[in-house]
């Protein structure tokens, strides 16, 4: 059996990457089992370094991500390499005896091929969010926005954040090129995605530690479009001040901001006693529209930097 003996003890199955130079990762965990895809190469570059999945955290070494479809083709590769070789080895045992004598009988062995051993091919799929993480430069796909890094386990919620922020800085540079009535519309929406951006931020950062919470049911369910509300539930939850990072004018300005979008979002813009009474903001006439300039909302974006750099800072400590 010398064509068997040759494959030796392990067979060597590589798996290419696609086009994109990715490679598909699958989560042992059975009750997550999520695909995403690294790219090999970028990243952390130590021997033996675990991998961790994006979605849920689970962390183990990387020869426990394979994906199912490429276990498969490793395994229709092997098989036929295998079968090849045992029908090689047997061909070698193959003879043809005559028959001698008017009595003789003949006797031979004749090794035919069986099915062929179809192989499994398989291809990469189409992910929705591409990040270079920032902690470890490490390159890889995700579905939805939010993720744990594979390599360095760094969650990349206030990445994701400050990208936005920086389209949303993008968006008021358009406005003061713009004619009246678009700027006044790009600004309104900065201020929107403002808020919304950090809801999501803070929404993924108290989901991924919410365990840590006094609380953990609230810290799941915690909005982050309201700042007053913010504030309270991060204290009682997780011990976190948020005016203890800002000015009491840099609060102030927050209050305002956050409440100009609550008004825009389901007021149409227009002042109401709740507004006045919340912000204080004595320069507004209720039933009127909200004036929104684009330096508060700029100023806004610093503040909100303030405070999710602080939050995403004090919950690694917890």
């Amino acid at each position: 059996m010398d064509n068997l003996r040759r494959l030796g003890n392990h067979i060597s199955i590589p798996i290419a990457p696609d086009a994109d130079r990715f490679t598909g990762r699958e989560c042992p965990n059975p009750e997550c089992e999520g695909y995403f895809k690294v790219e090999f190469g970028t990243g952390l570059k130590e021997e033996g370094i675990p991998c961790h999945c994006p979605y849920c955290g689970c962390t183990e070494q990387h020869d426990k991500f394979w994906t199912k479809a490429q276990i498969e083709y490793a395994e229709s590769i092997a098989l036929k390499k295998i079968t090849d070789a045992f029908h090689k080895d047997l061909k070698k045992l193959e003879f043809d005896y005559k028959p001698r004598g008017p009595f003789g009988i003949g006797l031979s062995m004749t090794v035919k091929p069986g099915q062929p051993i179809p192989i499994r091919n398989y291809r990469e799929k189409k992910l929705e969010t591409e990040v270079v993480c920032d902690n470890c430069t490490l390159r890889y796909t995700i579905y939805g926005v939010f993720a744990f890094c594979p390599d360095c386990g760094q969650h990349n919620s206030l990445q994701i954040l400050n990208k936005n922020l920086e389209l949303i800085s993008k968006m008021l540079d358009m406005a003061s090129k713009a004619e009246k009535e678009l700027a006044d519309h790009l600004v309104r929406n900065a201020l929107e995605d403002c808020v919304s951006s950090f809801d999501g931020f803070g929404r993924e950062l108290c989901r991924v530690y919410a365990n840590k919470a006094s609380a953990p049911y609230n810290a799941e369910k915690l909005s982050f479009q309201s700042i007053e509300k913010v504030k309270q539930i991060l204290n009682v939850s997780f011990g976190i001040s948020l005016t203890t990072v800002v000015s009491e004018e840099d609060w102030r300005i927050a209050v305002r901001g956050f409440q100009k979008r609550h008004l825009l979002s389901h007021k149409m813009g227009i002042v109401d006693g709740g507004y006045i009474q919340k912000t204080g903001d004595t320069q507004v006439v209720a039933g009127r529209k909200i004036c929104i300039s684009a330096e508060e909302v700029r100023r806004l974006i610093d503040i909100v930097r303030k405070f999710s750099c602080y939050i995403s800072e004090e919950l690694k400590k917890r």
